[in-house]
């Protein structure tokens, strides 16, 4: 995820101002519509398609926090809507880098996630209404604004992870956390992967209740950093006992970090997908039981790795010394070709304009690609909602 230039198209101020937009485009022009909420997302749209900016529609419809449910316009901020948040003491527990630029609605279209989601979920877990517009310009809802009522529940969920390809995502309620009183990470430096791999099995039947369990490497040794939240008595515990159970595997170091000590390595961890220099970022999704034979080639091939080893899913930064699209598929494709021996999907999702980079990963996509594009023809006819855009990424 990294930010993009601003492009000149079409900006609504109100959501009846974008369905009269996208009514007159089908029915006269047919333009290509490119829908963008901060640019943080999604990739540049073609040449010939319209922008359709959506930060203008960033209002709060209804906030009853007792409910702790909050019904917004899907450009708001997602540094925004923490604040208002914040101040009920309550919060969305998704990790999003740029949050002062990334919105609610690219969020959901990407349905984005971070370290937390071994213990929180994704946006799939809060999203309980949505409304949008289709290519024709009409507005249609799924959900509703309490947590009991699932009518068109599906709707929701099929909408989470489209990348603008179905439908404009105008509006969303969405279920609320409270805020936790604290949170701690733990680093473990391990010597291998395999020893890493071992500590990952343990945790599966821990008497803890990780929020995090995260590898990362950006250079040899591996660490596995694990989170958690709650009241101080309650982290003290969780931290003392995960070092006990940790230590039959002989970690090479161990730190503990709690409450503001932790803020930079938490940062660093929801930052690590915009926080590099290379110029190719991939994504793969994949049982969470192969994670780390992944990471040993991605780390054999010089690539920068974090791994939300809890979900399966990891993502890498190509070195970089990678110029240009055929180094970049060069390196991808042993990288896509284990993905999908692993049942998993393989996505890029930063590349300079211009390069195929999707050359290498198409192949990972085969298995789904079909009934994607048949929703698509159903939902799109004429498709005018981000064509060429892959729906339904890595979650």
């Amino acid at each position: 995820m990294k930010m993009s230039e601003p492009q000149p198209g079409f900006q609504p101020e109100t959501q009846e101002e974008l369905v009269r937009f996208i009514a007159e485009n089908v029915s006269s022009g047919r333009r290509h519509l490119h829908p963008i909420g901060g640019g943080t997302a999604l990739p540049t749209c073609e040449a010939e398609s319209i922008p359709v900016q959506l930060n203008k529609l960033n209002r709060v419809i209804d906030f009853p926090a007792r409910d702790m449910t909050i019904t917004v316009e899907a450009g708001i901020r997602i540094g925004e809507l923490n604040r208002i948040l914040a101040a009920e003491n309550q919060r969305l527990p998704i990790d999003v880098p740029q949050a002062e630029q990334a919105t609610l609605g690219g969020i959901i279209a990407t349905n984005w996630s971070g370290s937390r989601r071994f213990g929180c979920g994704t946006m799939r877990d809060y999203v309980i209404g949505i409304s949008a517009i289709d290519a024709s310009g009409q507005r249609f809802s799924a959900g509703g604004r309490v947590v009991k009522n699932v009518a068109g529940y599906d709707l929701c969920k099929l909408l989470i992870g489209s990348r603008g390809t179905l439908a404009i995502i105008s509006q969303v309620t969405l279920k609320l956390r409270p805020q936790a009183e604290t949170s701690a990470l733990v680093t473990l430096t391990f010597d291998s992967l395999s020893q890493v791999d071992a500590v990952l099995n343990r945790l599966l039947t821990s008497a803890t209740r990780p929020m995090v369990l995260d590898i990362l490497s950006t250079t040899r040794p591996p660490q596995l950093i694990v989170g958690f939240e709650g009241t101080s008595r309650e982290m003290n515990w969780q931290i003392e006992t995960l070092v006990e159970e940790c230590r039959p595997f002989e970690p090479r170091t161990t730190e503990s970090l709690v409450g503001t000590a932790a803020e930079t390595l938490w940062k660093r961890l929801r930052d690590f997908s915009i926080d590099s220099k290379s110029s190719v970022t991939v994504k793969a999704s994949l049982p969470p039981s192969r994670t780390c034979k992944i990471l040993n080639l991605a780390i054999e091939s010089g690539i920068a790795v974090q791994a939300h080893a809890g979900n399966g899913i990891v993502i890498g930064h190509l070195s970089e010394r990678v110029s240009t699209a055929e180094q970049a598929n060069s390196a991808i494709k042993p990288l896509s070709e284990l993905v999908r021996s692993c049942d998993g999907h393989l996505s890029v999702l930063c590349a300079p304009n211009g390069w195929n980079a999707l050359n290498a990963v198409a192949d990972s996509w085969a298995g789904s690609l079909a009934w994607t594009q048949r929703l698509k023809r159903q939902l799109d006819p004429h498709n005018l909602l981000n064509p060429g855009v892959m729906a339904f990424g890595p979650a």
